[in-house]
């Protein structure tokens, strides 16, 4: 049965087709603990039979039922309207209506549970994760009665102090979590009841009348801020509707995974829906770089909010040492599942570099490059005096905590890490596409040590070390065979991962690759072994490790192949990138124009349409973001510091497949821009 999920933050519920809670899976989550693990509507006892349903907005549902023909009711004599919103809060509305030429009289169920399970308990019990080694709490916590404020009360009485709280309109028959009410209706008659149910982590108890008021203002702050975020972001409108409604997918989808930053530090995207409604620097990195064409303020946000996340300290067992930025945070159940904060990443310090000095490149906002000049500097620290374990000049991960992530790259599955032969690597790993991120960090703070700090000596101090990381690098991670390509990592005894992986396509979009290898590095990324025909595999058909349903090891993922896509255009290879642009976009279609996290990496000759891959997140940050950077690369757009102007490197005639196109109201520079795409040549203006 299909799940309905609706969130606003880091708040979200799972149900069913038509509005229960009732599967192992469902939940209202908030705080990474599910405060309601049952919520199922009955009528007479019996489930009420669909009629449709679905999401009206990101934050809230709609189901439409009908009744059963059981306990004296006809079939269809009752419609059920069930109306739901998330905000901090959830609030349902349930409304029925007799369309019978008769009076009726009926009883409706509900029943209401809470178990307070950590999210990563909720998430391993899924039978297609297949983790029997964490199982949900057997029963539900045992309700408590209000009655002078008609709720239910659900609390733990662990420690824990969160609460559930499930306020009622109108009073009905209580006993256990089960509340029933006998409802008779004259002949177009309705009856309704609103369900208020609200979340506490500090066993705060919330009266009825501020229940309501606060749902109120919480939808209009909700409301304010979809609208706010419409008239940011640009508003494309062209010929080739696929890449228009995959565009549009992302501006909802991104809509919906923003989250509050810290101290008022404004929103970030989440990693993605429903497991990952949470702080994720490479995550949130990567996706605030993929839409800046929405302008700078979800960047911004970022920014600030890692800054105040930043390691300070050495502490092995959350990984994380001083300058560190963080790579997950946690709240509620779930940090005491798995850490509130947890450092074991290797890329999201170099990432925040290189997002800083973007964010700087596309506005010219030297106030925000000084303000986050000690944070940068901490980073930059971390990389040359934590980050390279033996001194060789590379930087390596090595888990220290005791249950941390074992590979810290983002291909942090445990088994992502291969030889050709199939060998597993022995940390510490060196990753490629780490060392690139580095080069690239160090020639972009270079710049903002040039021209915003006014550090001259830091800035040619860091340009002669991305060069030697630059020689150095091609001389250690370069493979001669199979055409030549660079490796997937160095392990332990500086050995090169010898697979042939997606990695290298990053290398391009970081500059490190010299011009003499490039024409190799686009061979090996658009030959069979890689390319699907539907995007670039994360590994090759020819290295033993390879599974075209593996996680890391033969799927595609379009955040990905953004990212290659970027990096062919930083090399002029245009019909390269085109060719990836088009096919992401392309493979959308089977979504729904929503691409999932991952998606298998069978052949397009062998499949009629992209396989999904079983357990995809969706919607998913850094896979709406990849509609947005793939338009960015089809029409070149590049902002000029120097000028301060917004530019198109695109080739002189774009192919004909990309139409025509406008997308209007775009920023950069305190300016709003329209960009043309009109006889296959795009203009860029300012308006």
């Amino acid at each position: 049965m299909a799940r309905i999920t609706i969130l606003e933050g880091a708040t979200f519920c799972i149900s069913d087709e038509r509005g229960d809670i009732a599967e192992p899976t469902d939940g209202f989550f908030e705080a990474d603990t599910r405060f309601l693990s049952r919520l199922v509507l009955t009528v007479n006892g019996a489930s009420p039979l669909r009629l449709s349903h679905g999401r009206v907005e990101y934050y809230s549902a709609a189901w439409f039922l009908r009744n059963p023909p059981v306990g004296g009711l006809a079939s269809d004599e009752v419609s059920i309207e069930r109306r739901r919103f998330v905000g901090r809060d959830m609030q349902e509305h349930v409304i029925l209506t007799n369309h019978a030429g008769h009076p009726v009289e009926l009883e409706v169920g509900l029943e209401f549970g809470a178990d307070f399970a950590d999210i990563f308990a909720v998430k391993a019990f899924d039978a297609a994760l297949g983790d029997p080694g964490r199982a949900l709490p057997a029963t539900p916590v045992p309700p408590r009665f209000d009655p002078s404020e008609n709720r239910l009360v659900f609390a733990t009485g662990d420690g824990f102090r969160g609460e559930t709280q499930v306020l009622l309109s109108h009073r009905g028959e209580v006993e256990g979590g089960t509340v029933r009410y006998r409802v008779a209706l004259e002949p177009r008659g309705r009856w309704s009841l609103r369900i208020d149910v609200i979340a506490s982590t500090d066993g705060v108890r919330v009266p009825a009348r501020t229940a309501e008021r606060r749902f109120g203002e919480e939808l209009d702050r909700i409301q304010e801020s979809l609208a706010v975020w419409h008239l940011r972001v640009p508003q494309l409108r062209g010929s080739w509707d696929d890449l228009g409604h995959a565009f549009d997918r992302s501006v909802s989808d991104l809509a919906a995974l923003r989250m509050r930053g810290g101290d008022g530090a404004g929103q970030l995207p989440a990693a993605g829906m429903p497991w990952f409604m949470a702080v994720f620097g490479r995550d949130t990195l990567i996706t605030c770089l993929q839409t800046l064409l929405f302008g700078p303020e979800l960047a911004v946000a970022a920014l600030h909010t890692l800054a105040g996340l930043q390691a300070l300290e050495d502490d092995p067992e959350i990984d994380a040492e001083p300058g560190k930025i963080v790579h997950e945070v946690r709240h509620g159940r779930g940090a005491e599942a798995w850490f509130p904060r947890y450092y074991g990443t290797i890329d999201a310090t170099p990432l925040y570099l290189i997002l800083l000095s973007e964010v700087w490149r596309w506005t010219d906002d030297v106030d925000l490059v000084r303000s986050l000049r000690e944070p940068a500097l901490r980073a930059l620290g971390w990389i040359e005096n934590f980050a390279d374990l033996d001194g060789d000049g590379f930087v390596e991960y090595r888990r220290r905590s005791s249950r941390g992530l074992e590979n810290q790259s983002w291909k942090d599955s445990g088994n992502s890490q291969r030889f050709a032969g199939g060998r597993l690597a022995e940390a510490p790993i060196a990753p490629a596409e780490a060392q690139g991120y580095v080069y690239d960090a160090k020639l972009r703070v270079a710049e903002l040590a040039r021209e915003v700090w006014r550090e001259r000596e830091l800035s040619e101090r860091l340009e002669r070390e991305a060069a030697e990381l630059a020689r150095r690098f091609d001389e250690a991670f370069w493979v001669d065979r199979r055409g030549g390509y660079y490796a997937l990592a160095l392990d332990r005894a500086k050995r090169p991962v010898d697979s042939l992986c997606s990695n290298i396509g990053h290398l391009l979009w970081s500059g490190i690759v010299p011009p003499e290898r490039a024409d190799a590095i686009v061979d090996r990324l658009m030959g069979d072994e890689l390319w699907s025909g539907w995007g670039v595999r994360t590994m090759s058909t020819a290295d033993a490790g390879y599974n075209p349903l593996a996680y890391h090891n033969g799927t595609v993922w379009p955040h990905d192949n953004s990212l290659i896509a970027w990096g062919l255009a930083r090399y002029g290879r245009w019909q390269e990138a085109q060719r990836i642009v088009r096919r992401i976009i392309d493979a959308s279609t089977w979504f729904d124009h929503e691409l999932p996290e991952v998606f298998a990496g069978f052949a397009r000759v062998e499949t009629p349409f992209p396989i999904a891959y079983p357990t995809a997140t969706r919607p998913q940050a850094w896979a709406a973001g990849t509609p947005v950077l793939l338009l960015r690369v089809l029409l070149g757009l590049e902002p000029d510091p120097s000028r301060h102007v917004l530019v198109s490197r695109a080739p002189e005639e774009l192919p004909t497949w990309a139409g025509s196109l406008r997308l209007s109201g775009l920023r950069a520079f305190d300016l709003a821009w329209d960009v043309r795409l009109e006889e296959s040549r795009v203009t860029v203006d300012a308006t």
